[in-house]
């Protein structure tokens, strides 16, 4: 490959953001013609059933002609949803310490609480002398 397309793919400026099983490259690279864009993947993992992993990665490609329309409607997406709903993640699932066997969908109701009213039917008699 030419020097030339060599540069095509360098990364002038990048920065990294990990966030769970996704993580979020920002990077800076140059067009033919020398000038700069940015591309912003992100890429997620995926684990098979055998263990191995695989990543799913999707790409934007944002050039300097669109960053202030950009910018703004991004500020304004962002705003809205912390106006709204606030900056604290609500949903269990996104927390660090989230265990799977601990949440069960059948136990919300359509409001988000939790519905307790058959929780004493879930339990098991157990006999320790069986163990």
């Amino acid at each position: 490959m030419s020097d030339h397309g060599m540069m095509e793919k360098e990364e002038i400026f990048s920065k990294v953001l990990r966030a769970g099983r996704r993580t979020y490259f920002f990077d800076v690279r140059a067009t033919k013609a020398g000038d700069y864009y940015l591309t912003i993947t992100e890429s997620k993992k995926f684990t098979n059933d055998d263990g191995s992993f695989h990543y799913k990665k999707h790409k934007i490609y944002l050039y300097k002609e669109d960053f202030s329309e950009f910018n703004e409607i991004l500020k304004e997406m962002t705003d809205y949803i912390i106006d709204e709903k606030g900056d604290e993640v609500i949903s269990e699932r996104h927390q660090k310490d989230f265990k799977k066997e601990d949440y069960n969908a059948d136990d919300i109701t359509e409001g988000g609480e939790s519905s307790n009213t058959d929780s004493a039917e879930k339990f098991t008699d157990i006999n320790f002398e069986d163990i």
